[in-house]
């Protein structure tokens, strides 16, 4: 078996952003077949699609109603297929997004439950409780919904009567499954297999963390602090890092395994990052994305300890870190880096009330950090628009979100759109040339033409760093910090700087393979260089 996922370098595809075929104002599955080769000439090795299932659309496709089946939006089985077939003639292996948290509320698993009688084999597919209270109107505990508000919504049973509550970790729309049922783990084994016979190489797994809720559903214990989430050190939640999650992904393992050179990778949000190398270990997934680096604030000393944590933690358990500064959930690092953090979390996105970021400051960091990060041992996923430089669109009027997040919140928190916005592709086209529609799903800012692709020069040092990062096998190698006065290590005989100052600083001697900022002589506030010799 090759193992090439770990040093492999993987494009996120958000299809609704993407790239629209039919004037719609959706991206589509055709479209992304049409810019392909454009994603192969970067230089990755693969792509990760965001669900395109038959779905509501409450949360922009992670609320499935059909695991088996692509939505009308973005095309037909056909068109994936198709889509698969020139993506293998181009190297790229295919990636799809599997949700098995939870599904649609319109999924027929869902509606038969509500159908059906307390204690009943089809609601044993999701987690309902009775509530508390005399009469069961209060939820049967304190847990709090990861979109705001509370984490369970009550039924009305079949004949009308006030009943059940269920659970759903995001979005009433999105209830939680049981996946201590067995039923459960087969169905989502099956519909594992019935991707891979179309030639899907694997699946980012959304939520694994989430898959199993202690018995009885006991209390958040410091829900006032946490809300939804977590503190590191402190006791587990009762709905995160349940130990009965790792059968289940031995379980998911072992169906990929069965099917070939299959890859998983988790998106579980589990920290300390020695904690997370357990969802990695050689019978369980084969990557996790590493959110302490992500979540990292570019600042020396944090970064340093991050690598470090990181390298040991993974190597501990003979698996490699998976890095990455974006996705569809998180504020743009452009836009990230060009702010000073001020948001409770990353994705509650900048929106045009808040103070706005500083996009020129904000790309020379986010470039300089690309390239620190594309020249660390591992594998390494990137977000469509990222190798552009694209920021945020933080001034989305109210009238078109569509993230539950700021309805659930009232508002408070604008959501996710900001990172969602479609991406451009040309600066004198309708739409950027993203599409000929009308009116797009969401709407693009106006100076989103600056980042089209045609003499883009963070494009330039992307598709540079991945033929270097090849050529030099540094996803393969092994860092060794340097004693110099400026961030440096050294991989696979390229030595790395990244002047975290305020203030230029002597270039290091040596033949520069590739700078951030295109430096010879200074190394410039934010910027990375690869040296050899």
């Amino acid at each position: 078996m090759s193992e090439w996922w770990r040093d492999a370098v993987i494009y996120q595809i958000y299809p609704k952003s993407f790239k629209d075929s039919n004037a719609d104002g959706y991206g589509d599955l055709a479209g992304i077949s049409e810019k392909l080769p454009e994603i192969a000439s970067l230089g990755v090795d693969g792509i990760w699609l965001s669900p395109f299932y038959p779905s509501p659309q409450k949360d922009s496709g992670y609320d499935v109603s059909d695991y088996y089946d692509v939505d009308p939006i973005f095309g037909t089985v056909d068109d994936f297929t198709e889509m698969v077939q020139k993506a293998h003639e181009l190297n790229l292996k295919v990636l799809l997004d599997l949700v098995p948290n939870h599904t649609s509320s319109a999924h027929p698993w869902f509606q038969n439950a509500l159908n059906s009688k307390p204690g009943s084999d089809a609601r044993e597919m999701y987690l309902f409780a009775e509530g508390r209270g005399e009469n069961g109107e209060l939820p049967p505990n304190n847990w709090q919904s990861m979109f705001g508000g509370p984490a369970w919504t009550r039924v009305s049973e079949p004949d009308g009567s006030p009943g059940q509550w269920y659970c759903h970790l995001f979005d009433s729309s999105q209830p939680d499954l049981n996946w201590r049922n067995p039923e459960v783990v087969s169905e989502f084994q099956k519909i594992m297999r019935f991707w891979f016979d179309l030639g899907a190489d694997g699946f980012r797994v959304d939520q694994p963390h989430a898959l199993i809720k202690a018995i009885d559903f006991p209390d958040h214990p410091y829900v006032e602090q946490a809300g939804s989430g977590f503190i590191e050190g402190e006791v587990d939640p009762p709905m995160w890092f349940q130990p009965e999650v790792h059968e289940i992904l031995r379980q998911l393992r072992q169906t990929a395994d069965e099917a070939g050179e299959k890859v998983l990778c988790g998106e579980g949000y589990v920290l300390p990052l020695s904690k997370m190398a357990m969802w990695v270990r050689p019978d369980e997934l084969h990557q996790n994305f590493n959110f302490r680096f992500l979540d990292a604030h570019w600042v020396e000393s944090i970064i340093k300890e991050t690598i470090d944590e990181s390298l040991d933690a993974f190597a501990k358990v003979g698996s490699q870190s998976t890095w990455t500064l974006n996705n569809h959930d998180v504020v743009r690092s452009v836009s990230r880096f060009g702010t000073d953090y001020s948001r409770p979390t990353q994705s509650d996105g900048i929106g045009p009330n808040d103070v706005q970021p500083n996009n020129k400051l904000g790309g020379e960091i986010a470039i300089g950090a690309a390239l620190l990060m594309l020249a660390l041992p591992g594998n390494c996923y990137l977000y469509q628009g990222e190798e552009i430089g694209l920021p945020d669109h933080t001034a989305i009027p109210d009238s078109e979100r569509q993230d539950p997040t700021f309805f659930r919140t009232e508002g408070l928190r604008v959501g996710r759109d900001g990172a969602r916005a479609p991406i451009p592709w040309e600066s004198d086209s309708p739409n950027f040339g993203f599409s000929k529609a009308m009116k797009t799903w969401l709407p693009q800012p106006a100076n989103y033409g600056d980042y089209a692709r045609a003499g883009n020069k963070t494009l330039a040092v992307y598709q540079a760093a991945l033929l270097l990062r090849k050529k030099h096998k540094l996803g393969q190698g092994e860092l060794r910090w340097l004693g110099d006065d400026l961030f440096g290590f050294e991989n696979s005989g390229v030595r790395i700087y990244h002047n975290f100052d305020d203030a230029d600083k002597p270039m290091p001697a040596g033949e520069i393979l590739i700078s951030s900022l295109g430096s010879t002589d200074l190394l410039k506030p934010n910027e990375t260089v690869w040296l050899v010799g």
